[in-house]
This record gives C-alpha cells, sequence and structure tokens, in this order.
C-alpha cells in the first residue's frame, strides 16, 4: 500500500467526505477518489458505502482504519527522529476548554512553538460529545477536561491540577449586595452556562440537582467571551474559572457573589487514547503541560463573608480570605 493513499483514506475515513479529505491531503476530488479505488482493487475489499452524497466506513474500512493510523504513526516517528526536533512536522490536534487555552496556554505555546517551529497546532473548542470516539479514532490527538471525572474506557487520563471556579454576576445583581449566599439563593436564578469550557457546567448543575434547587430556564453560550459579556449586561449568574474572570472582577464589570455554600473548584485532566503512538513533539507537549499548566493556578476559591474581601482575594490585591465556617 503507497502511504500516500493509506493518509488520503484516514482523511476520507475522518470527516466521511472525499472534498473534505482533498482539501486536508491538498488533492482534487477525483484524485482522491481515485485513490480510494486503488485500496480497494489491491485489498479486494469496498471501503466506503457511498450512499447518495453521503459516506459511511464500511465494516472493512472500520478495521483498516485503526491500521492506517498505526501506519501514519510510524512514518511520523521515523521522520521525527530523522529530522530531530526542530524539523519535526505535521499537526497536533487538541481538544481543550475556551477558558483554559486563553488563560493557561498562551505563553507555554509560544515556547513550544520555539521548540517545534514547523508543526501545526489546532485547538479545539472542547466539548464532551464523541471525545473517546476521536481519540480513539486518531481525529484528535489530546485532550483536555475540565471535570471531576470522566469515564475513562480505553483512555489514559492524568490530572494536572485544581482549577478555582467562582460564582459571578453583573455588578447591580441583588446577591452581589447581600450576605453570603449559598445553592438555595439560586432558586429560580437565570444560569449563564458555557458549552465552551466543558464538564464544570455539569458538576454545578448537579449540585444544584442535589439541593432540591429548580433556576430559571438557562442560557447556554459557545463563547466564554459573549458570556462574560452578558452577565456585565445584568443577565443572570454563572460558574466559571476564577482566572477568566480576574480582569472583569478587577475592572468592575462583574462581581464576585459572596459563596458561602460547598467549595466551587474542578480538576484539570489531560487525555489520550491507550493506543496512541506519543511521537517526540506530542511527548514534549504533554510533558510541558504537566509541568507548567497549572503551576500559576491561584489559591482555592473563596467563600468569603465580606464581598470585598472576596473580590481581593481572587484578584489578587489580598492575602487575607476568610472561608464561611471557618
Amino acid at each position: 500500500m503507497e502511504l500516500r493513499d493509506v493518509r488520503t483514506f484516514v482523511a476520507v475515513a475522518r470527516h466521511l467526505s472525499f472534498h473534505r479529505a482533498g482539501q486536508e491531503v491538498h488533492a482534487a476530488q477525483s484524485t482522491v477518489s481515485a485513490r480510494i479505488a486503488a485500496l480497494e482493487e489491491e485489498l479486494q475489499v469496498r471501503l466506503f458505502d457511498r450512499l447518495g452524497r453521503r459516506v459511511a466506513l464500511t465494516e472493512a474500512g472500520e478495521r483498516l482504519q485503526q491500521f492506517a493510523i498505526k501506519l501514519l504513526d510510524l512514518e511520523d516517528e521515523a521522520r521525527a527522529w530523522v529530522a530531530g526536533a526542530s524539523e519535526a512536522r505535521g499537526a497536533l490536534s487538541i481538544r481543550v476548554p475556551e477558558s483554559l487555552c486563553a488563560w493557561r496556554m498562551g505563553g507555554l505555546i509560544r515556547g513550544y512553538r520555539e521548540q517545534f517551529p514547523h508543526l501545526q497546532l489546532r485547538f479545539i473548542s472542547c466539548t464532551l460529545d464523541g471525545l473517546e470516539k476521536d481519540l480513539r479514532q486518531g481525529v484528535t490527538d489530546l485532550a483536555f477536561l475540565m471535570a471531576d471525572s470522566v469515564r475513562a474506557g480505553d483512555l489514559v487520563v492524568e490530572a494536572l491540577g485544581v482549577e478555582p471556579l467562582v460564582l459571578v454576576a453583573g455588578p447591580g445583581h441583588r446577591l452581589a449586595h447581600g450576605g453570603p449566599c449559598n445553592v438555595e439563593d439560586l432558586a429560580g436564578e437565570t444560569l449563564a452556562l458555557s458549552t465552551a469550557d466543558c464538564a464544570t457546567r455539569k458538576s454545578f448543575e448537579h449540585m444544584l440537582a442535589e439541593a432540591g434547587v429548580r433556576p430559571a430556564a438557562s442560557l447556554e453560550f459557545s463563547s466564554a467571551a459573549a458570556l462574560r459579556g452578558c452577565l456585565a449586561g445584568g443577565l443572570g449568574v454563572s460558574i466559571l474559572p476564577a482566572l477568566a474572570v480576574r480582569d472583569d472582577l478587577t475592572a468592575g464589570r462583574l462581581a464576585l457573589l459572596p459563596w458561602a455554600g460547598p467549595i466551587l473548584e474542578t480538576a484539570v485532566l489531560m487525555l489520550h487514547h491507550k493506543d496512541k503512538w506519543l511521537s517526540p513533539p506530542l511527548a514534549a507537549f504533554m510533558d510541558l503541560m504537566r509541568r507548567e499548566l497549572m503551576g500559576g493556578a491561584v489559591a482555592s476559591p473563596p467563600a468569603c463573608l465580606d464581598s470585598l474581601a472576596a473580590k481581593e482575594c481572587i484578584t489578587g490585591k489580598s492575602t487575607d480570605c476568610c472561608r464561611a465556617g471557618g
């Protein structure tokens, strides 16, 4: 089998589209079709079913996909070892929560690019849906989650640290100016929730459900920046990573709610498939994340009795912070 044809097959299997596969491998759609036909003729099996405009892997195609990914991994490994780190090429596809990428990875990615200047990095906003399948099929090389746990299956899961979370709202919100609030105070409140930060919202919703608290219909945002903007305009209450709202709290665009409920935090997890070949560039990226990603974490989110004291604690202006009941 020609590696060129194998790479084309993997691209079609990933996208289930001859057109998009052609864009990935920089070939005309007719060329993609010819390469797949050559593979099918050589293997004497049908790899794809063409259902009108839809494309689906056959059973034989699904079996070949796993071996094809390993073949391409081996090719990448050979290239990486022969060329050395500075000449390593190819691409890494990484799924990561928006706030984690924006607030913790920026400087680390810059340093990584200096080590691997020719490597393409694709960062995709994180979602739990289909994650295990994408990691298994090689669509995603590495993923990060903000979640207390995850059903591992055939994944390798590493805990990198704990991300403090805070409850925030617009400066004029009623809960921003009273005493300490707890879970029951959120009854009937509009929750503005992010779909871009993985499972953070699920643990929060679970906490409300366990307490029997029913909020108003929630609002969902695919962009954390849009979510913060709507909160600043007085739209609802949200739970977000402390670092993601630090500047907004300092500038007074958002208010930290004086939380007296359970400590709000989430684990930061790094995941890859157990059979994934860890190329030198991928292994280097993972080592960098282990060493430095959570190195600048702020203290656990305060459940302070004084709203101003809590804000100063999160924004770094004060180290004198108390906890409710402590």
